[in-house]
């Protein structure tokens, strides 16, 4: 779904707090189908209440499936829970699991990032949160800070295909036949409200660039404000310049960012990046009150986007990853809200001087990290295949999965 369509109902989703309930009433009320995918399914009180949703479903002879990706739930997701779901009925398999684990291959970075769950063809949930509980964090921190937004109406039709398409190439690699098409004619899904929404995916191969090209649009189109809340930012060039151009022309530009340190390479990286932006006069904000997870966004107060994406080259140039974008001023206006509310609780505003005191050293090392992200990077996605020693997973996984290429 390229252009945005209207029918649609969205429910701005703040935090676990807000999305499991919903998640796993929906689950309970399941009548002809479940899809969930995620990166990371922890065994934990989250975990723990989805997957007994998912069990009770797949028990009432209601069609199940469940994929995750095996690198982000690798220290997350013991075999004793897996095979609790497969025994209760639900089908299970990993998205690009190791199975030598001795030759990691750096194109296996390539990971399903993509937080997505539909039921019945009728009611999709589309974000950042994976399947943890939002204590679940380093340290005494407390609860980490995510959105996820609940679609009804047209854009069911997208999502079903894109998650029934991924499970059947997931079966076709592990040497069973797809359970559905891989390109098969959509089912349209019914009108549900008056808001006007699209659905969109990256890839790596016809999807490559959706989700960064729709950013890009709407800040070029922007002529009052952007607000941008993101967990790891680190833009490529292109990015840049519309965020730059968009201050330059005028137009307000915030950034509320991760202030607490979690991949500390990827932190200073992003910070390369701060003397630019401040200098243009674009704001940033860094969030230190708990681990922001959020990815997204809102425009003039009229479109707004909320997904699984960050503006990083993991995101944009590795994962499958999935958005919703909304072309509506009351949806826009209550997930701008939310982000102010966010950013008034924790957030630090980072002034111009700030950068201009920090010591040559500091400097040269942030540089470095971001000269080091981006090497990597281009290794990563279009480089050599190198073997570097890898983490063991158990046999019954890779037996279980396969060696999933896509």
């Amino acid at each position: 779904m390229k252009r945005f369509v209207g029918g649609h109902r969205l429910t701005l989703l703040r935090n676990g707090a807000e999305y499991f309930p919903s998640l796993i009433a929906a689950i309970d009320g399941a009548q002809h189908e479940v899809f969930l995918e995620t990166y990371i399914f922890a065994d934990d009180a989250a975990g723990h209440a989805v997957s007994g949703a998912l069990m009770r479903t797949a028990q009432r002879g209601v069609p199940t499936h469940v994929l995750v990706d095996a690198w982000g739930s690798r220290d997350y997701l013991p075999d004793t829970l897996v095979e609790q779901l497969q025994d209760a009925g639900v089908h299970f398999a990993y998205y690009r699991p190791e199975i030598a684990p001795w030759h990691f291959r750096l194109h296996r970075l390539r990971r399903l990032h993509r937080k997505l769950c539909e039921i019945d063809g009728r009611l999709a949930f589309v974000g950042g949160i994976n399947i943890i509980a939002d204590e679940n964090t380093p340290g005494q921190v407390p609860p980490r800070v995510d959105f996820a937004v609940a679609i009804e109406g047209p854009a069911l039709a997208a999502i079903v295909e894109t998650m029934k398409r991924l499970w059947s190439i997931v079966e076709i690699v592990t040497l069973k036949q797809a359970s559905y098409p891989l390109f098969g004619e959509r089912s349209p899904a019914p009108r549900a409200g008056t808001q006007d929404a699209k659905f969109l995916i990256r890839d790596n191969l016809r999807n490559r660039r959706s989700i960064e090209g729709a950013y890009l649009a709407a800040i070029r189109s922007a002529k009052r404000e952007i607000i941008i809340a993101n967990a790891y930012f680190l833009p490529g060039m292109r990015f840049r310049h519309a965020l730059l151009a968009a201050a330059e022309r005028g137009v307000r530009v915030v950034l509320i960012l991760q202030g607490r340190v979690e991949y500390l390479l990827l932190h200073f990286a992003t910070r390369a990046l701060y003397g630019s932006f401040l200098h243009a006069g674009i704001e940033i904000h860094e969030h230190h009150y708990s681990f922001m997870h959020a990815k997204v966004a809102v425009i003039d107060e009229r479109w707004a986007t909320v997904g699984s994406s960050n503006i990083d080259p993991f995101s944009l140039l590795l994962s499958r990853e999935a958005n919703v974008f909304a072309r509506d001023e009351t949806f826009a206006r209550e997930l701008r809200q939310a982000i102010a509310e966010m950013q008034a609780r924790g957030s630090r505003h980072v002034a111009p001087s700030d950068w201009a005191e920090r010591g040559r050293l500091y400097k040269a090392v942030v540089w470095l990290a971001y000269g080091l992200v981006r090497v990597m990077t281009g290794l990563v996605g279009y480089g050599p295949q190198w073997q570097v020693p890898g983490k063991r997973r158990s046999a019954r996984q890779g037996k279980a999965s396969g060696k999933i290429e896509q």
